[in-house]
């Protein structure tokens, strides 16, 4: 992964989510993302920060 922008789709497929739960997490503001022209983008290195994020807070 790299500076790639990924759609909303794309990051749902990588996550493993449904379109819509992942519309919600990131309206919700826990997924990292933003909005061009009213479509979320997320960056590709920032989901996998997300990811180890969310890794180490099962482990706590």
């Amino acid at each position: 992964m790299s500076d790639e922008i990924m759609t909303l789709k794309e990051v749902a497929d990588y996550l493993k989510l449904a379109e819509k739960t992942a519309y919600r997490l990131a309206a919700e503001g826990k997924l990292p993302g933003f909005k061009v022209g009213g479509s979320w983008r997320f960056k590709a290195a920032d989901i996998e920060r997300w990811i180890e994020e969310q890794k180490k807070k099962e482990t706590e």
